[in-house]
């Protein structure tokens, strides 16, 4: 009893870990689709997208899609990531909460298509990405000020394989 209740445990932890990362892959292969299904068709390079961030107003939102690496992301779940521009920083969450990305795609190349805008982000949440992202308690303690971050709201993901 005590091992069929084991392999049901592990069938189920499987099918979960499954339903949580449930994606697909491009046509060609060389990517894994994470989020609502998109192409790396007409991405935007890393300048291109600073560029339009730069273009963007507190207030203001913008539709598109870009490539670029990932800096860090959350150790915990996968539930946001960080992605490098030239000279600047990206925060990335996922619409509605709906998907993650695997916590070891640090410094790989990513696709993302969604909404850019700019977002204050409170003292509290800023030390609560710090932690998910594994930041010392003497790092963390350094923030004490609201910013203003360039975020994106990524509807899809594309993780190069």
């Amino acid at each position: 009893m005590n091992k069929l209740f084991s392999v049901i445990a592990l069938f189920l932890a499987i099918f979960c870990w499954n339903m949580n990362f449930a994606q697909n892959y491009s046509e060609d292969g060389s990517y894994a689709i994470y989020g609502e299904k998109i192409s790396s068709e007409n991405a935007l390079g890393p300048l291109a997208a600073q560029n339009h961030f730069e273009s963007l107003t507190p207030g203001d939102t913008l539709n598109i899609k870009f490539s670029t690496k990932v800096k860090s992301l959350c150790k915990m779940k996968g539930c946001w990531m960080v992605l490098e521009l030239p000279g600047e920083e990206v925060r990335v969450s996922f619409k509605d909460y709906g998907f993650f990305v695997p916590k070891d795609i640090e410094d790989r190349e990513v696709i993302v298509a969604g909404k850019a805008y700019l977002e204050e982000v409170s003292v509290e949440n800023q030390k609560h990405y710090a932690k998910d992202a594994g930041k010392t308690p003497e790092e963390i303690t350094l923030i004490n000020e609201p910013a203003l971050t360039r975020s994106f709201m990524a509807h899809g993901v594309l993780v190069k394989e």
